[in-house]
């Protein structure tokens, strides 16, 4: 929760200081792609540090980062160069952080107890990332650009939290490999019997996400919608994927972990199709939250699912080869729905991503228990 809580407030406040400094539209991108530039190129390095060296190694390793990043922003954010490194920081810390809690979760966590554990786990996130923003609205939200500086130091401190509860985890170390299985690379990972299935529906998902935050916005204006109705909407959807989160085990010792991915993939699938076609705005709130529903299901599934299916002394390189594909699909997915819905608008887009999920949904069905 505090991982998440500090990033999804440092990046937003970033990038309103690089306004205050009338920092041009194109380099607004570059620092939006430093945060994710990093882990495509340290994910899977981090999983192997996380396997090799223990899970809390590496989490500690990862919030020293985080309050680098935010005491950087606080101390030589004044520049771009500042900024920059700082943005990079962050998306070193909070990779470190989330790859060292996946994969203790998957190594700590009885095999019968894994989609209640992971359900939580994400649970927890989706409140950080809930959470975090607040402190945009408590120190000038209600400002066109808040107050920077004082959201630095208010992280800073947040920083020093994390770093504490880190260090406050018991002493780990890295799993021993079972009969063998558990020695060998990302070959000897991509080999096991529905693994680079579950990874591409795991990014399918979280591309759906976050075309859901991109583009609800636009559709809320072709269909002339207010945009503190398309805000709560937004709101709608975070907090339904927090609940299914929440009651991951129950549902899945009811329905079954293979029945309750593909259902919870058709439904959001179903909920993206119709959407933008329109309606009354409590017709828009009850898709909206089933679109949540289904989508809040789909990332702690299979990080279960990779979790059972990868061997101890894997797992840390397994997580880290899942997030690796969740940010190849952040940049990916959307790019495809933008190419070959142009012209269509956010409807296009949609109905193209809800074609994803259906092609996903599919696939599910041919993981192996």
């Amino acid at each position: 929760m505090l991982i998440q809580g500090i990033t999804f407030v440092l990046r937003p406040t970033a990038i309103y200081r690089a306004i205050e400094l009338d920092v041009p539209a194109p380099l607004l991108g570059a620092l939006g792609a430093s945060f994710a530039l990093v882990p495509l190129v340290l994910a899977i390095p981090s999983g192997q540090a996380a396997d090799r060296f223990g899970e809390r190694s590496v989490m500690i390793a990862g919030s020293i980062a985080t309050l680098t990043a935010a005491l950087g922003f606080l101390a030589i954010g004044d520049s771009v160069g500042g900024l920059l490194l700082g943005c990079v920081l962050l998306g070193t810390g909070h990779l470190g952080s989330v790859v060292a809690q996946q994969a203790l979760v998957a190594n700590r966590t009885p095999r019968n107890s894994y989609d209640r554990a992971f359900g939580r786990y994400t649970f927890a996130a989706s409140a950080g990332q809930a959470v975090g923003p607040a402190l945009i609205l408590l120190f000038g939200g209600g400002n066109a650009i808040p107050h920077t500086s004082t959201i630095f130091a208010w992280t800073s401190g947040l920083s020093v939290l994390l770093l504490a509860t880190a260090l406050a985890l018991p002493r780990t170390s890295s799993p021993p490999p079972s009969t063998g299985a558990g020695t060998g690379g990302m070959a000897t990972l991509l080999r096991r019997p529905g693994l680079a299935l579950a990874l591409g529906i795991s990014c399918v998902v979280l591309a759906a996400v976050d075309i859901t935050l991109v583009y609800l916005p636009l559709l809320g204006t072709e269909l002339g919608i207010a945009s503190g109705m398309v805000g709560l909407l937004l709101s709608l959807r975070a907090a339904a994927s927090m609940i299914s989160r929440f009651y991951l085990g129950r549902l899945s010792a009811r329905l079954g972990r293979g029945r309750l991915l593909t259902t919870s993939i058709v439904l959001s699938a179903a909920a993206m199709t119709v959407l933008p076609l329109g309606g009354p705005l409590p017709l828009l709130g009850v898709l909206i939250v089933l679109l949540g529903l289904g989508l809040g299901v789909g990332q702690p599934l299979t990080m279960s699912w990779l979790a059972e299916a990868t061997p101890p002394g894997l797992r840390g390189r397994a997580m880290s080869l899942r997030l690796t594909g969740n940010r190849l699909g952040q940049v990916v997915v959307p790019s495809l729905a933008g190419a070959v819905a142009a012209g269509a608008g956010a409807g296009g887009v949609l109905w193209f991503t809800a074609a994803a999920l259906a092609v996903a949904a599919a696939g599910s069905r041919r993981i192996p228990s």
